[in-house]
């Protein structure tokens, strides 16, 4: 049986997206597959398997060499199990830059394209046979396109997410703005978190200029919720950058209706790397930065000291 995973702290996309594969995988390539998750999925996706009746799937801690996986949404080892390069991976699908660090049992199956989302890259590579997908499958898909592009708003969408999205909200009858909305309220609801797990929910690991940062995105339509915690936030940075061996946490709170971020400055540290990054002036704990809305496409690119 084939483990299909996304990586640590799944989103929409890297929980829908294994969902998505593990089916295509065991009903139309006739290879038995099952999704499986690096850890708890976020409002957002928890959401979406409710809101269309997928069981959530199981969540591991690790891989055993004998496992056979397909890796989906990221190709980096920080982002996966700790024993991936004695397990058999067999694919990967992603969207992202090619970190490197992979090491395989023997030559595999790789597709990674410029695309907002690894939903998009799974219709096309499913061809004609994506007219088979049950219709939560392709609300899974539809989910994870509407996610990772903000409906449309992030920079990273391209014409062709936006072409899937539409013809598969159209084949679904489903209201792109109001299924959007839905989305993105269950995104927001994070009054029932912790500082620590807010600051872990959507976060990457990267090394800028010999700092380990781990770089984390809230994305919502409702920012004050998240501000309004601010100082507790930033007190929880210093435990979280500790426990989890980085110099510096970094939090940008994304509004996705005034298309801006708001990154939090704790220290002199973050006001510099602001500074020194997105030429923003900074005079205080806060600071706003207009247009910024892709951790991929914007955050980490400017990322320097």
């Amino acid at each position: 049986m084939i483990k299909v995973f996304g990586h640590k702290s799944p989103d929409t996309d890297s929980t829908g997206s294994p969902i998505i594969w593990a089916w295509y995988l065991t009903e139309v390539k006739g290879t038995p597959a099952k999704p499986v998750l690096l850890g708890e999925p976020n409002t957002e996706a928890a959401f979406v398997l409710k809101r269309w009746n997928l069981d959530k799937p199981e969540i591991i801690a690790d891989v055993a060499a004998g496992d056979t996986c397909v890796v989906v949404d990221t190709n980096n080892p920080a982002e996966l199990p700790a024993s991936i390069n004695e397990a058999n991976v067999v694919q990967i699908i992603d969207h992202h830059l090619l970190a490197g660090g992979l090491k395989t049992k023997g030559p595999i199956d790789i597709t990674i394209r410029p695309l907002a989302c690894t939903a998009t890259i799974m219709h096309d590579l499913m061809g004609g046979d994506a007219a088979k997908m049950p219709e939560a499958i392709k609300c899974a898909m539809l989910s994870c396109i509407l996610s990772d592009t903000l409906e449309f708003r992030s920079p990273t969408t391209t014409a062709h997410d936006r072409a899937v999205a539409e013809d598969l909200a159209r084949q679904l009858g489903i209201s792109i703005p109001d299924y959007a909305s839905e989305l993105f309220a269950a995104k927001s609801d994070v009054s029932a978190f912790s500082d620590a797990e807010l600051l872990r929910m959507d976060s990457k690991e990267y090394n800028v200029a010999g700092k380990e940062l781990r770089v984390s995105v809230l994305e919502t339509t409702a920012p004050k919720v998240v501000l309004d915690r601010k100082d507790s936030l930033m007190k929880s940075m210093t435990d979280v950058a500790r426990e989890d061996g980085a110099d510096q946490v970094l939090l940008f709170v994304v509004d996705i209706l005034k298309e801006e971020a708001t990154l939090l400055v704790p220290n002199d540290l973050v006001k510099q790397m602001a500074e020194a990054s997105f030429g923003a002036k900074v005079s205080g704990d806060t600071v706003v930065l207009p247009g910024i809305m892709s951790r991929k496409k914007q955050i980490i690119p400017a990322l320097k000291l």
